[in-house]
């Protein structure tokens, strides 16, 4: 598919989506240049928040694969970011809107960072008029990709507001978002992870050179795709976790559900969805690179191989020395990186996938829902008045 020319890809219904997979490692490069222009804004829009407040809430919201953004960044920032200052924590906009008093707190300081490619979801929309309904001290930061969407234009003259824009290319015309959620979670880790700038920038670098892999290694992934199933599994830990759902909705997206697909984590799948595994189910675990976390997604990859039911059973990741799977692994090569990191080239491999299988079941990657009930943006949502 990447190396098709752009008229080939588009009789296939497919020019648009394999272009924005393919331009996801340059475009990484471009959202740390950003970072590094904004910074001081950045910088100077938390700093006058921390002051006031001894701790904040962070709540990272979206709905879909906006909201999978911040299922991914969440566990690792948790960790990794200041949490003398921040409690971080990763909501739905879908939860907050239908049961906003759940989430919502009126005495918490709270900074909603909202996760949107067009900034015009309804959900999204509703989660910010609820939040200042209902949050005495709220601060707004906007992580979009849609410069006259809604919510970059809500912030756009607000004080207690701040806007980060995506690199222009991020804003998916494809149905699939790709591009917005690798940009936008990039984003979110360089504002509040606590490393260095030189050290991220070399982490940066790192999967930019993973993620071109993939795009060099189609043929080892289409070899994959060849196999004969009708069902896909993605798991993974901690922020790869996260992760194992946005790969399995581009699998039911792109494919429009005539694959079926399923996530858990590594030590959940056993709980019962292992029941979901059978003789065409293909299963990838997206492995941690930290060394404990990394035992048990090696444990249930063994214990898959052991079962000999699926015809396909693959890790994804790193190597490591002493602490490998037997059996299939996709490795990128570099040095080691997080986990949250490592999800970028990780989604590139299950967007390929997807991509490759949804061609494989004779569907068209840009325009994959053959009703036109799920859309790009989507539609038919009624948001009700909350009276407190």
């Amino acid at each position: 598919m990447f190396t098709k020319t752009d008229a080939e890809l588009k009789k296939m219904g497919a020019d648009i989506t394999t272009r924005e997979i393919q331009q996801q490692s340059s475009l990484w490069k471009e959202t740390f240049k950003i970072y590094k222009e904004k910074k001081t804004e950045i910088d100077d829009f938390l700093a006058k928040i921390t002051k006031k407040f001894d701790k904040v809430k962070v709540i990272f919201t979206g709905a879909g694969t906006s909201a999978y953004v911040g299922n991914t960044v969440m566990p690792y920032l948790r960790k990794h970011g200041d949490r003398t200052k921040y409690d971080f924590e990763a909501i739905d906009t879908t939860k907050i809107v239908s049961t906003p008093e759940d989430y919502l707190e009126a005495d918490t300081p709270t900074i909603l960072v909202s996760f949107a490619r067009s900034g015009n979801s309804p959900e999204s929309v509703a989660t910010v008029e609820l939040a200042k309904q209902l949050v005495t001290n709220l601060y707004q930061i906007a992580i979009t990709c849609a410069p006259e969407g809604h919510l970059a234009q809500d912030l756009k003259d607000d004080p207690n507001g701040l806007v980060l824009l995506m690199p222009a290319k991020s804003l998916d015309q494809g149905f699939a978002m790709t591009g917005s959620f690798s940009c936008m979670s990039l984003a979110t880790l360089l504002v509040f992870d606590t490393r260095s700038d030189a050290e991220k920038e070399a982490i940066v670098n790192e999967i930019a050179e993973m993620g071109q892999s993939v795009i060099d290694r189609e043929d080892e992934i289409q070899k994959l795709v060849d196999i004969d199933f009708d069902r896909i599994t993605y798991i993974g830990s901690g922020a790869l976790g996260g992760l194992a759902e946005e790969a399995r909705l581009k699998i039911l997206e792109l494919t429009a559900g005539k694959v079926a697909a399923l996530f858990d984590t590594s030590m959940g799948l056993r709980h019962g969805p292992k029941s979901f595994l059978d003789k065409k189910t293909i299963v990838f675990d997206f492995v941690s690179n930290n060394t404990y976390t990394r035992k048990y997604d090696l444990d249930i990859l063994d214990e898959i191989k052991a079962d000999q039911i699926v015809p396909l059973v693959m890790g994804v990741g790193q190597l490591k020395k002493g602490q490998d799977f037997e059996g299939k692994f996709f490795a990128f090569a570099g040095k080691e990186v997080p986990d949250a990191y490592l999800a970028l080239p990780d989604i590139m491999f299950g967007q390929t996938i997807a991509l490759l299988t949804s061609i494989k079941v004779g569907n068209t990657p840009d325009t994959p829902s053959p009703t036109g009930t799920v859309n790009r943006v989507v539609k038919g949502v009624t948001i009700h008045k909350f009276i407190k």
